[in-house]
């Protein structure tokens, strides 16, 4: 049989090129780098197999020998290949501990590629794959039936694996992972009808270069600065581990003095030095055969995120890493510096059970007392959140005596403007003795002794003094949203509290949004109505917060004097539930047929930012684009943006 093999010459060249690419590129780090490494090697290797069988022609025994052995590395290589492709989307989906669970699944993982290999194993002995005739030429034997019915076992896995998982790895992912198995598919049918085209493993390579340029892209996962993780990929990896259950331990250190270390080396030289400690912390994990990935979260956080097989090692890893940090970090231009660092270990979900809260604790973290020693999760939380609560009365007393709350700013984008074009101002406590206290906690507990009334005219005089200030209108922005509690809306003074404030800093009402929640709705419906009625008439935009939340009652929100609606982060789950997606859908409809604007909260991927695009949503808000930060951070972020 005469073969085509000019696209395994094709093939050749886009492996070689993608095998290149990777290393420049580094994107053959962590364990989803590396194993998409050797799938593009095992490729290679049955590619080249192939190649080198069409060139040995003849009759001589070594060359029967040769055609023998190539085929055999070809055949093993190429069903190779499929194999590993169906771990790595085990992999991308981050459900090995799930697999192997169940020892029955991960049986039938294997025995696919058991019977591949006993198979050709078998082939030395009787022709019963393949056999090479004494004249030199490939004949098919009756067994090669039984290597395509393996083949397709791990088709049909992958892509069943796929649709299972697709919630983990997220729309954009999900997509080219499947076209390649439809690819391999296609391919594998097409050559077993006309085998003198061999394009199985082009197909192949097609499929890797697409996972390569949607699926591997380091610009979007590693921090060239650093050469570690960057914080999106590690809020995409964490809620894929909450998703899936997944337990993981998580050495967070948080360099405590970053920000003056930044503002005596700048922005270089503090760039540099979260390089160097990176390198540390590689090398520490390397010399214990960890196996960790390596995040840098920006402002002096990083994280080591550690698999359940080396929970044994976490502790000592932590202290070796507390003791090579206490030492000072030598600086090409500035000499040693000395980096004052709390360590903690966190298990998850047994420590903290859902990522919003971990990422508070690991912004608290900043705020405990230095004490040279690795800390605990578990210790701090359950003490720290009964301490809190017995003192809670005092430390709002005391906050607002002592000017310790901070008003923070989350930006918002409008998809339909393309810019920030708004924000949401967000309260946050730093206590002296606590540290980061939610809102969470003291907000109910405010309006519980009703200081929240107090609270409020801070947020909005503090809001109020941004907007008057200099520095606003150089930020191109319309409004900002400040939230009212429901204690607040069930104040009868409350419009004429807010109309004196804005009056007094001389800023236009239309610059502020308020947010109500529908639970202020259900307390004081006629008291609400009559502030609402006072802010709209005086310019006063308003919207309403958490939509989702509860059991909605459209005529009462239909009734209210909104200009938007915010849509609760619950809804960013809808992308996987059908049944969501419907109500999810409906609700759109229904908001928009009020002639109201959508913001859709809690986005943290691209994913989910091109769902609610397509969606027609017009403002999205989450840690996409940014979380609430600092009004001098949030003022350069804009800037800069």
């Amino acid at each position: 049989m005469d073969r085509i093999v000019y696209f395994d010459y094709s093939a050749l060249m886009l492996l070689l090129l993608l095998a290149g690419t990777l290393e420049m590129r580094k994107m053959a780090r962590g364990h989803l780098g590396r194993h998409f490494l050797i799938l593009v090697i095992t490729t290679t290797v049955s590619c080249v197999a192939e190649i080198a069988d069409y060139y040995l022609v003849g009759s001589a025994s070594s060359v029967v020998l040769l055609k023998f052995i190539s085929n055999t590395i070809y055949f093993a290589f190429h069903n190779l290949t499929l194999f590993l492709y169906v771990t790595y989307t085990i992999s991308l989906t981050d459900t090995w501990h799930i697999i192997r669970r169940n020892k029955f699944v991960l049986c039938l993982l294997y025995f696919p590629i058991a019977v591949i290999m006993g198979s050709l194993v078998v082939n030395f002995f009787t022709p019963f794959v393949f056999n090479i005739s004494s004249d030199g030429y490939y004949e098919r034997s009756s067994g090669i039936i039984l290597l395509y019915a393996m083949a397709a076992c791990y088709l049909f896995w992958g892509v069943f694996h796929s649709f299972r998982f697709r919630k983990s790895i997220g729309f954009n992912r999900f997509v080219p992972v499947v076209v390649t198995y439809l690819l391999m598919f296609l391919a594998v049918v097409f050559q077993y009808f006309f085998p003198r085209y061999q394009i199985e493993i082009f197909a192949n390579t097609f499929g890797l270069l697409f996972v390569s340029m949607m699926v591997q892209r380091p610009e979007f996962t590693i921090d060239s600065e650093t050469g570690l993780y960057k914080l999106k990929a590690y809020l995409s990896n964490i809620k894929a581990a909450f998703i899936n259950e997944k337990e993981l331990e998580i050495i967070q250190v948080n360099v405590t003095n970053y920000k003056s270390l930044r503002e005596m080396l700048g922005y270089e030289g503090a760039s540099t030095l979260l390089s160097k400690i990176g390198i540390i912390l590689e090398t520490i994990d390397a010399e214990n055969r960890l196996n960790s990935e390596i995040y840098n979260l920006g402002g002096g956080k990083l994280r080591l995120v550690i698999e359940k097989k080396a929970f044994e090692k976490t502790v000592e890893v932590a202290e070796e890493i507390n003791e090579a940090l206490k030492q000072d970090v030598r600086m090409d231009s500035a000499g040693k510096i000395g980096v004052v660092a709390n360590i903690c270990i966190v298990n998850i979900p047994k420590d903290i059970s859902n990522l919003e809260s971990l990422m508070a604790f690991g912004d608290d973290l900043n705020t405990l007392p230095y004490t040279g020693k690795v800390l605990f999760a578990s210790d701090i939380y359950k003490k720290r959140y009964y301490d809190i609560m017995r003192d809670i009365d005092s430390i709002i007393e005391q906050a607002l005596i002592n000017k310790k709350f901070e008003v923070y700013y989350q930006p918002i984008y409008s998809l339909n403007d393309n810019r920030f074009n708004s924000a949401e101002a967000l309260l946050r406590l730093m206590d002296d003795k606590y540290g980061f206290i939610s809102p969470d906690i003291f907000i109910p507990a405010a309006e519980k002794s009703g200081a929240i009334h107090r609270i409020g005219a801070y947020v909005l005089e503090s809001v109020c003094r941004f907007i008057s200030g200099e520095t606003f209108p150089k930020l191109n922005l319309d409004y900002i949203e400040v939230n009212l509690s429901v204690a607040q809306c069930m104040r009868k003074d409350l419009a004429d509290n807010i109309l004196e404030t804005i009056e007094k800093y001389g800023v236009k009402p239309s610059q502020i949004n308020l947010e109500i929640t529908e639970t202020a709705v259900n307390y004081s419906p006629a008291t609400l109505m009559d502030n609402l009625e006072k802010l709209t008439k005086a310019g006063i935009q308003l919207s309403l917060d958490d939509f989702g939340t509860g059991y909605s009652n459209m005529s009462r929100i239909a009734m209210l004097p909104l200009k938007i609606v915010k849509l609760d982060r619950t809804f960013t789950n809808a992308e996987n539930t059908p049944n969501m997606q419907i109500v999810l859908e409906d609700a759109i409809k229904m908001i928009k047929d009020m002639n109201m604007e959508i913001v859709v909260e809690g986005i943290e991927n691209e994913n989910l930012l091109k769902m609610f695009s397509d969606l027609k949503c017009e403002y999205i808000q989450g840690y996409y684009y940014s979380k609430p930060i600092p009004q001098d951070e949030f003022i350069d972020f804009i800037l800069n943006s």
